[in-house]
């Protein structure tokens, strides 16, 4: 459970405090409060912060408000408070209120006379109440997809305690970011944690506003790069949204966490909660052709694996492993030796179901050099395009490898 800025204007020592604008964003987490002592705060918050900006310790005018608010927003701060009395800020310029509202950005007004050892008292109070309970469900929910418990009643009795709506059919939506090792690689480390834990706290921000909408929520489960997210969806009509509504948020993310790359897996649908177990391995299912398929777009739901499906529940990997080497190993080795080209000749005649130009336009080869080269495909591999047989085995194959390889 996160402590939100919603939660922080309901506690009872201060309810002095008002919202000015960013009414869209009063269920951002607050993970912590921060006094600006600076002119800006750019370099001083990595996100989840409640900023309160005093006036004490450096002048606050218009243009540095506006400032503040901005940097605010770019670094995925959960609000900003602005103390407003006699001496310092006498009040909120309009056009910081407009600005807050136009980026959905919590603005907060305080006065003076409420104390701010009474307000970091009550918030921390406050969080450390959050953290624990949070924790407590986080605890619950993960014992539940792991299928690790004697009892699933005790557990689903517990989860009732902690205010977990157990009972409501789901469907698991596993998320991952990737790309990391690309951001690190083009900026300096400071600059790229920076960069990395921006973006984590816009995608958790996002997923957990997502799932709010949905009602019926269940806090979100966060496992280092993957997020696990379970949808209500008791209904097929659930379904469709639950993809509609995922498919929608990738796109809306998708140019903002750039270069990290959002994948998404999504399990079976209407899992009671002594499948959850079951849904999440699903949804691990998923998010690998998800991952490896870019023509899935970075989504896939598990009742759309067909093959797939059964290629993933053979454990025995050396078998899979076999079968590639027997059927595709030949031409693996051919391009090893030379120019790496039948197997991307190959992969391109599958994807456009064998029409010769549309492969050769796909590969920028005039036809007749596509021709040669599945002919030597052919003569290596001892497999003819015109055999049914044959063709499955080296479609399957294809899929195999795509799978194995690297995401």
């Amino acid at each position: 459970m996160s402590l939100t800025v919603a939660d922080v204007l309901a506690l009872p020592d201060l309810a002095s405090m008002r919202l000015r604008a960013g009414q869209a964003g009063r269920d951002n987490a607050v993970r912590w409060p921060y006094v600006a002592e600076n002119e800006g705060i750019a370099d001083w918050v990595m996100g989840g912060e409640l900023i309160f900006v005093t006036g004490i310790n450096h002048p606050r005018d218009e243009a540095n408000l506006l400032r503040l608010v901005r940097e605010g927003h770019e670094r995925i701060v959960a609000g900003m408070v602005i103390l407003t009395g006699a001496e310092y800020i006498q009040a909120i310029p309009p056009s910081v209120i407009a600005e807050a509202e136009r980026l959905g950005l919590p603005l907060i007004e305080q006065p003076y006379a409420l104390k701010m050892v009474v307000v970091t008292q009550a918030i921390g109070t406050a969080l450390v109440h959050a953290q624990q309970l949070g924790r407590s469900r986080q605890h619950v929910l993960e014992q539940v997809l792991d299928g690790d418990y004697q009892s699933l009643d005790l557990l689903l009795q517990r989860g009732d305690s902690l205010g977990l709506a157990l009972h409501v059919p789901r469907q698991v939506a596993l998320l991952r970011l990737d790309g990391s090792e690309q951001l690190f690689g083009d900026l300096a480390g400071e600059d790229a944690e920076r960069q990395l834990q921006s973006r984590q706290q816009l995608l958790q921000r996002r997923l957990e506003q997502s799932l709010g909408e949905r009602g019926e929520a269940l806090p979100l489960v966060s496992q280092g790069r993957h997020w696990i997210a379970l949808l209500p969806c008791p209904t097929p009509q659930d379904e469709a949204r639950n993809r509609q509504v995922m498919t929608a948020l990738l796109d809306e993310l998708r140019p903002q966490l750039g270069p990290l790359r959002l994948f998404l897996g999504l399990g079976s649908a209407g899992c009671d909660a002594p499948r959850f177990a079951q849904g999440l391995g699903e949804a691990r299912q998923a998010l690998a052709v998800a991952q490896r398929f870019p023509e899935r777009l970075g989504l896939c739901s598990f009742n759309e694996l067909g093959v797939l499906e059964l290629l993933g529940a053979i454990r025995d990997r050396s078998l899979l492993d076999r079968f590639v080497e027997r059927v595709l190993g030949p031409l693996i080795g051919d391009d090893s030796r030379h120019q790496p080209v039948l197997m991307p000749t190959l992969e391109a005649w599958f994807a456009e179901n064998g029409n010769l130009a549309l492969a050769a336009q796909r590969l920028n080869v005039h036809r007749n050099t596509l021709s040669y080269r599945l002919q030597r495909i052919e003569a290596l591999t001892g497999c003819s395009f015109d055999t049914p047989h044959d063709r499955l085995n080296i479609s399957v194959a294809l899929l195999i490898r795509r799978l194995s390889s690297p995401a």
